[in-house]
């Protein structure tokens, strides 16, 4: 398998704004996790007239600590990069706290398999205005582009900061980890046509949700393809070897990770599974969305 040139040190306090960049803040919430690494990264980006993106989980301590950090700040929007718990549930009380609009790709579609993840999916939010591929926010010195990045959920959306040539990448790209694809709103063929959606733009800095920026950009995405790339051959290699069913398939690809990260592995081999029949290259014999069919090769 292929390396990706991880970063994973982040010095920080919970709680607190740090000035990562001329235009951007970071808050992170104290909800360190498996899927979360340290936790929810929260990007401010302006001074005095700002936005916000990815405000977090609904946390009483985080929600008055960006009160705090905003006190005295004219907030005109929050940005979603997409409806999971540890990305929106925060989005409408501090919105309506601001006195401004959440701005999203739009609803969760449900993800209903038999195997669940740590990070679920953000059921109630809804947002007040479905944004656009291309559509810009501005502020005194700031302007935000949000970028449609199918894959990872079907609603996710990248900001990127055009006077920095950066990239608010939510969790289509984590410094520190690869993302989960989870059907049947994560999508495999979406995130490889999102992922060179990315990589065309030459972004001079990557900054995921969860973790410390990507600053070399360029080799860490095309290690990012490359890893999944990789991966489907793995899985291709598996189904060769007489594997029929996708948890004998995690069992020895993902031998070396975490075990519990092992449902979420699951879910993006299902991904892969899908992405594989789609293109002819193997057949589901049953239902090719469920975790518990079997597979052959073609």
């Amino acid at each position: 398998m292929s390396a990706i040139p991880f970063v994973r040190d982040l010095t920080f306090d919970y709680g607190q704004a740090d000035q990562v960049s001329p235009l951007v803040q970071r808050v992170i919430a104290n909800n360190p996790g498996p899927f979360t690494f340290t936790g929810t990264g929260v990007y401010i980006i302006g001074d005095k007239t700002c936005t916000i993106i990815d405000p977090g989980p609904n946390q009483a301590d985080h929600f008055e600590a960006l009160k705090r950090i905003l006190d005295g700040r004219e907030l005109t929007c929050v940005l979603v990069t997409h409806s999971h718990m540890d990305h929106s549930p925060l989005a409408h009380p501090l919105a309506q706290w601001a006195g401004c609009k959440v701005y999203a790709g739009g609803p969760v579609i449900p993800t209903e398999c038999e195997v669940r993840l740590e990070a679920g999916d953000d059921l109630s939010f809804k947002p007040d205005e479905t944004l656009t591929d291309g559509q810009l926010f501005q502020g005194p010195g700031w302007t935000i582009e949000a970028i449609a990045t199918p894959g990872h959920t079907s609603n996710h959306f990248c900001f990127a900061l055009r006077e920095e040539n950066a990239l608010f990448s939510g969790d289509h790209i984590m410094g520190w980890s690869t993302t989960v694809i989870s059907p049947p709103d994560g999508d495999m063929g979406d995130y490889f046509d999102s992922l060179e959606k990315v990589k065309s733009r030459e972004f001079s800095t990557i900054w995921p949700t969860h973790g410390p920026p990507v600053t070399d950009v360029a080799p860490f995405v095309d290690g990012y393809i490359t890893h999944r790339r990789a991966r489907e051959q793995a899985i291709i290699d598996r189904l060769n070897a007489g594997d029929r069913t996708i948890p004998q398939m995690v069992k020895t690809i993902y031998k070396d990770v975490d075990k519990r990260l092992h449902p979420a592995a699951c879910h993006s081999v299902l991904s892969h599974m899908i992405h594989l029949v789609r293109s002819g290259r193997a057949r589901a014999n049953g239902d090719v969305g469920s975790l518990s069919t079997e597979f052959t090769p073609l």
